[in-house]
């Protein structure tokens, strides 16, 4: 089995914590890495190797979900990594869609739609 490794990014700490207890009880899924926004995660993909997974909150301060997502869609290096979108917003969907995002997860986010949403997109 494919082990994955996963930037998890929301500005909630509590929402952070809860998806990465989420994340790391998956048995596909070996790390998981926090950041705290948008401009956070960027700094983390243009500096660490091998991530497999982006799970990104779409409203954030600094930088938010559509914006991060849009410069890594336009980054030759990060442009094919999954990212799943999560939000509590359901009309923020089409726009995430439209921006490249891969899928969606409304909050509060649960253990077997994460699940089932990585399994599928990394053909686990």
């Amino acid at each position: 089995m494919n082990q994955i490794k996963v930037l998890a990014v929301d500005d909630d700490i509590i929402n952070l914590k809860l998806l990465k207890s989420i994340l790391l009880k998956l048995p596909n899924v070996s790390e998981v890495i926090e950041a705290k926004n948008g401009a956070d995660a960027l700094g983390i993909l243009k500096g660490s190797e091998g991530i497999d997974l982006i799970l990104l909150d779409i409203i954030m301060p600094v930088m938010g979900g559509i914006e991060m997502l849009k410069v890594v869609r336009a980054d030759e290096g990060l442009k094919n990594i999954p990212v799943i979108v999560l939000t509590t917003d359901e009309t923020k969907r089409t726009e995430a869609l439209d921006c490249g995002a891969n899928d969606f997860i409304m909050k509060p986010v649960r253990k077997e739609h994460v699940g089932e949403k990585i399994d599928r997109l990394m053909n686990i």
